[in-house]
């Protein structure tokens, strides 16, 4: 009797995990910003959307070479707070062998093209303000170097490898120097440094992808800061793009 009950245990276990697509999902896609949502729901406007307490997800098969894999899409939402309490959420609800955050990210005018994508390999939260200590030591500590070395030394599409500095903040045109200067910055957004961390500090292996959607200069300031137009088209092109070549990237993580 014991063992016709522990048979009807496994095959109960092994139905569950192949009809409920949420228990074969090692994979979770992370959207950050609102606009950068809403271009992901725009190229999939058929999906059932679900809610959890940051965002709404939803689940999606994805052809990836050969096979059909479920991925889950997550809006973790926009600035260091949001990013950092919705990976967690993320981790601690699936387990995923892999967060992977696509998105925009702002360049600077010089030292990278408009729509290029950045793989990044470290984040630096720089906008940390020490009035009794050092605050180049509170920025270091919350510097992150990601282990692309999994990856290989074979990208599956052309990027350019490199860190990313993030803030609570745009991109203030008269700091660029400064950030060049000190960090061979190139680029920066508002969440990876925040993403990074998270998923380091839970041994999480994460993939951050990032176009260029709009160019930030230290004489002409921003072009999409008196013009939201122009951030809202790159974050459109920069968005389908990533969106388009995500199952190579999927790939490469099998």
């Amino acid at each position: 009797m014991m063992r016709y009950s522990l048979m009807y245990v496994l095959c109960w276990l092994f139905w569950f995990g192949c009809s409920h697509p949420e228990s074969r999902i090692d994979k979770v896609i992370l959207i950050s910003a609102n606009a950068e949502w809403k271009v992901v729901k725009d190229v999939f406007p058929h999906e059932s959307i679900q809610h959890s307490p940051w965002g709404e997800y939803f689940i999606k098969e994805l052809r990836v070479g050969n096979w059909n894999e479920p991925v889950i899409f997550f809006h973790g939402g926009w600035g260091k707070v949001a990013a950092a309490g919705s990976t967690q959420y993320c981790i601690d609800a699936w387990h995923p062998k892999y967060v992977i955050n696509i998105g925009t990210c702002g360049g600077f005018e010089g030292e990278i093209k408009k729509l290029e994508t950045v793989l990044v390999d470290k984040t630096i939260i720089y906008d940390i303000e020490e009035a009794m200590g050092d605050s180049q030591e509170a920025i270091n500590d919350y510097s992150t170097v990601l282990d692309l070395s999994w990856l290989g030394d074979h990208f599956p599409k052309a990027v350019t490898k490199t860190l990313l500095v993030s803030a609570d903040r745009d991109i203030v045109p008269a700091e660029i120097p400064k950030l060049i200067a000190r960090y061979h910055a190139v680029a920066g957004d508002w969440e990876t440094g925040a993403i990074a961390y998270t998923c380091v500090k839970n041994n999480q292996r994460v993939l951050i992808l990032r176009g260029v959607s709009d160019l930030v200069s230290p004489i002409k300031g921003g072009e999409a800061y008196q013009n939201n137009s122009i951030f809202v088209l790159g974050t459109d092109k920069v968005m389908k793009k990533l969106l388009a070549d995500l199952p190579v990237w999927l790939e490469k993580c099998r």
